[in-house]
């Protein structure tokens, strides 16, 4: 058994993470700030299995706040918070993501440097910025096209200088549009879904025809726990699904899932948002033997199923 801190804890993927986490027997301390990003009593549902158990304990701090003495606790860290979201990024809003994105983990890292535990840090494929024309792979040249994905790439940047001067053990994960049951109701199946069970029209950014390498949550998790205990310090690895599609691709499952037809509202594209995402895996299914489990559409399915069951509001945000 170990202990693992889990920043980020009472997000989208971070519950995921925990919940699996303790089904291997392991012990959770997790971490979050619950910023208003997106309501609290979205997150409160998230940790409502892990809450139930003993092995889990909450710490609900900034983490911008110092984790020395959190960090002291664990045998490793999976550094997950942050501030998400390319379309915020931009103007004013850019302070929070240098705040909660390079701040925090400059924290997290000094923290788990000291203690000699490993982080596990929830990159990005924004990173990239647009794709090649081929799957990107870990060695392309980072090309970010949004702030958020500066910040991303910063934080890198910054673990791979703990490493080399403060002997930090890292492993970077580029996570491509994870999408699942409790995804976040600012992200694009989310309001999608929402709007076919009854909510808002989907608001359409751009004509529907920009491509993402969509990867369902377990998988993601499945990664992330892979990282932990396998990875060679100092890898970075993709996490996609495997199938790229377009977002009218998704779309059209959804309706065929749901029998119903799709009210769309035309907007204009988000600036910073890439055309095309597309993930080279083949260094992760290689060194981890990890692979994607899950398809579009079981995926969707069990996503459609979650907000059925009024998980989340309608009216996404």
């Amino acid at each position: 058994m170990s202990r693992y801190l889990v920043t980020g804890c009472a997000g989208f993927i971070g519950s995921h993470l925990c919940e699996a986490l303790l089904a291997d027997g392991d012990e959770v301390v997790g971490l979050d700030a619950f910023t208003t990003f997106y309501p609290r009593p979205a997150k409160e549902r998230n940790l409502r299995a892990v809450r139930a158990d003993p092995r889990f304990s909450l710490c609900e701090r900034d983490a911008c706040d110092g984790l020395v003495d959190v960090a002291a606790q664990v045998d490793g860290v999976f550094h997950l918070a942050g501030q998400p979201g390319v379309r915020d990024s931009w103007g004013a809003g850019f302070e929070s993501y240098l705040h909660a994105n390079l701040l925090a983990s400059h924290r997290v890292f000094e923290a788990a440097a000291e203690r000699g535990a490993r982080v596990v840090f929830a990159s990005s494929s924004s990173v990239y910025g647009e794709a090649p024309g081929r799957p990107a792979a870990e060695d392309d040249l980072p090309r970010p096209i949004s702030p958020y994905g500066v910040t991303k790439l910063a934080c890198e940047t910054l673990a791979r200088a703990y490493a080399v001067e403060r002997g930090l053990d890292v492993v970077c994960l580029r996570y491509f549009s994870v999408y699942g049951p409790r995804q976040r109701p600012d992200m694009a199946f989310a309001r999608l879904v929402a709007s076919l069970l009854g909510g808002p029209p989907f608001p359409l950014l751009g004509s529907g025809a920009q491509v993402r390498d969509f990867t369902y949550v377990g998988d993601i998790v499945a990664a992330t726990v892979l990282a932990m205990s396998d990875a060679p310090g100092g890898a970075v690895y993709n996490v996609g699904g495997g199938t790229p599609a377009s977002l009218a691709d998704a779309m059209a499952v959804c309706e065929r899932l749901t029998g119903r037809r799709l009210a769309a509202r035309p907007c204009p594209p988000a600036p910073g948002d890439p055309l095309r995402t597309c993930a080279d895996t083949r260094r992760i299914r290689a060194g981890l033997g990890w692979q994607p489990q899950t398809t579009l559409p079981e995926g969707l399915e069990a996503q459609i199923a979650w907000q059925a069951q009024g998980a989340q509001p309608l009216a996404a945000v």
